[in-house]
């Protein structure tokens, strides 16, 4: 059952060892079927060269299994979370990624200093803050997508504008149309974490990308007269 969902799951979960984005078993993807009301994820410590595809488990969106003989991936009631709130992502990564996790662990907003960065979104990339002690002793993983929620409310942001968060002291969470797409903005959330931290180690001084230039690039991408790439 659920073979296709498994497999879409189970591919984009090998992608995050071949990026990089990943050491031993740091990090989990998800893949939702709408239609069925679940979604697949990878299993809790299962390492990567020895998981198959039929190791996916499949879960409704109050985290129950549905579906699967291992265990899910602690991370699973965050995920179940942000599909029952945004109906309209299809897939969800985590990963524990050196330079993004390096700006979580110091609770900072990565700042859009370059046009890599407003490609793929026109706002500093948020880090929403540490849990409280109720939040960690209570449903912690729960809480870590309300916390995720939070942060969007408070800075007036839109998760399809901006598919990417950094939790404090924890490390990213990215989503996207599909399974696929939260890896891509996983690896690029990387990557713009490391631009941007060998920004600040050049020049501490360097002022971020100016309006004008941070919309240009961001509206030429996703804009309503988008013209990047060969359109549909």
């Amino acid at each position: 059952m659920y073979k296709e969902l498994r497999q879409e799951c189970f591919e984009a979960n090998m992608q995050l060892p071949k990026l990089g984005l990943v050491l031993f078993t740091f990090g989990n993807v998800s893949a939702v079927d709408r239609a069925n009301g679940v979604f697949a994820i990878k299993p809790s410590g299962v390492p990567y060269e020895e998981l198959k595809w039929e190791d996916i488990v499949i879960m409704d969106y109050d985290a129950k299994v549905v579906n699967g003989k291992m265990r899910p991936s602690s991370d699973t009631k965050t995920h179940a979370l942000l599909y029952k709130t945004w109906d309209d992502i299809g897939g969800i990564t985590h990963t524990h990624s050196t330079h993004a996790v390096a700006w979580a662990q110091a609770g900072m907003d990565i700042p859009i200093f370059g046009t890599t960065h407003a490609d793929h979104t026109h706002q500093d990339i948020p880090c929403a803050p540490a849990l409280s002690d109720e939040m960690i002793k209570g449903d912690y993983e729960h809480e870590t997508g309300n916390q995720i929620f939070g942060i969007f409310e408070q800075k007036g942001l839109s998760h399809k504008e901006v598919e990417m968060v950094l939790l404090q002291n924890h490390g990213p969470f990215t989503w996207g149309k599909d399974a696929a797409k939260s890896v891509y903005n996983a690896a690029v959330l990387e990557e713009v974490a490391k631009m941007a931290m060998l920004t600040l180690q050049i020049n501490p001084n360097t002022l971020k990308l100016k309006d004008s230039l941070r919309i240009k690039h961001y509206e030429r991408k996703h804009g309503k007269d988008a013209y990047y790439g060969q359109g549909c």
